[in-house]
Order: structure tokens, then C-alpha cells, then sequence
């Protein structure tokens, strides 16, 4: 529980900031994507109110990287949560190192919204029995933030990354910056944050048609693979 409560705070503020700036500053990269690319130039200035949501995602991304390995409880998908981590510290790094600063912003605004709802969802979750008392009103929070998730998860990393990001970085990025370094790479990245998005959906999928046939009568947790099965010891052992 810890966990997710220390989770949910992080993921809350940063979320909360990157709306700010997106919604209620000059900047216009959520309703005009392809500006994120208007403008650059190689080593230009990166904005302070930028660089302060870079330094809070890196450090929490650096951090996370040593809380699965050695911190957190092994599950599953550890291993494709980790790879996961990796990708999206190399992304914050080079793309601020390389001036993609207007970019990052998007990515990091469109993925934190449903790790919002997840932790929160768990955190209801683990709060509907607590001192051997049942509590309705978490387990209703918990139906409902399980829905939620599932449905943001699909709005705004399947549905809105692609439209919004990978259409500016794959082809409008080349009209504003004819020769912009680094395109492949940054986008082999980023459509590998899109394949982990898919392969965690089909976890999603699977969780929710259970519940809808009846194989899983309740929300025990919001992610059932949570704990792996294996008896094998993950790397924190």
C-alpha cells in the first residue's frame, strides 16, 4: 500500500503540472501538436517551467528504475515494467539533452492520467478490508476507478498518443525540421512505449472480461496478474 500511495501522490502533482501547462500557458502543444516542432533549433533554450517537470520525471524515472529491481513487490510484468522505465529515462534525457523538451511534455501529460487512476483504484481496493470490516463505499470507488482506468488507458495512451505525438515526431516533426536529428531513434522509442501500452491493454482486456463473465466476482486488485505466481524469486531477492 505504500506503494501505491506514494505512487498516486507523484503521479497526481505531475499530472496536475503538466495540465497546467498545457492548458493554462502559451503553450499550445495539446490542440496544435505539430508546434511542439515549431521554432527548434539545436541547443535553444528550454523554458524553466519545462525543465522543472523534466527534473521532477527524471528523478522519479531514475528512482523507479532501483524501486522494481530492489524495492518493489515482483510481479508479472516487472521485467517489461522495467524495460518500460529504462525507455522512458532515455526519452527524458536525450530529449531534453537534444531540445525535444515541447514533445516530452505531451508524452508525459497523455501517460500519467492513468497511472493516476490506478493507483488510486488500488488504493481503494486495499482500503475495502481493513480492520476486518467490510467498507462498501471503497469497493464501489474501486468498480468505478477500475472502469475508469480502462477507459482512459485506451483514450489517451491507444487513441490520443498516436494521433497527437507519433503523428507530430513521424511526420509533421520533418516539415518544420526538414533534417531534425535523431529521428529514428527518438521514434523507436516512442513506438516502443506504444507496444508496451498495447501488451498492458490485453492485461486490461483480460481483466475486464472476467469480471464481465463472472470468472472474477470482484475487484480483488485492479491489475490480477499483480503478484507473480512464479516461486522463482525476482531480482530483489
Amino acid at each position: 500500500m505504500p506503494e501505491s500511495a506514494w505512487k498516486l501522490l507523484f503521479y497526481s502533482l505531475s499530472w496536475s503540472y503538466g495540465a497546467y501547462l498545457l492548458f493554462f500557458t502559451e503553450y499550445p502543444f495539446f490542440h496544435d501538436p505539430p508546434s511542439v516542432f515549431y521554432g527548434w533549433e539545436k541547443g535553444m533554450e528550454v523554458p524553466t517551467d519545462i525543465g522543472i517537470a523534466y527534473l521532477l520525471q527524471g528523478s522519479f524515472y531514475g528512482h523507479s528504475i532501483y524501486a522494481t529491481v530492489y524495492m518493489d513487490a515482483w510481479r508479472r510484468d516487472s521485467v517489461v515494467m522495467l524495460i518500460h522505465h529504462v525507455v522512458t529515462l532515455t526519452l527524458i534525457i536525450f530529449s531534453y539533452a537534444f531540445r525535444f523538451h515541447n514533445v516530452g511534455i505531451l508524452v508525459l501529460f497523455l501517460h500519467d492520467i492513468s497511472d493516476v487512476q490506478l493507483e488510486f483504484t488500488k488504493l481503494n481496493v486495499y482500503f475495502k478490508h481493513r480492520g476486518g470490516i467490510y467498507h462498501r463505499l471503497n469497493d464501489v470507488i474501486s468498480d468505478l476507478g477500475c472502469l475508469a482506468f480502462s477507459v482512459s488507458w485506451f483514450w489517451f495512451r491507444l487513441y490520443w498518443f498516436p494521433l497527437k505525438v507519433l503523428y507530430a515526431t513521424c511526420h509533421t516533426s520533418l516539415q518544420s525540421v526538414p533534417n531534425i536529428p535523431f529521428y529514428f531513434f527518438f521514434n523507436a522509442l516512442l513506438f516502443a512505449l506504444t507496444l508496451m501500452n498495447v501488451y498492458w491493454f490485453l492485461y486490461i482486456v483480460l481483466f475486464v472480461a472476467k469480471v464481465l463473465t463472472g470468472q472474477m466476482q470482484e475487484v480483488n486488485d485492479v491489475r490480477e496478474y499483480d503478484v507473480a505466481e512464479s516461486k522463482s524469486p525476482g531480482p530483489r531477492k
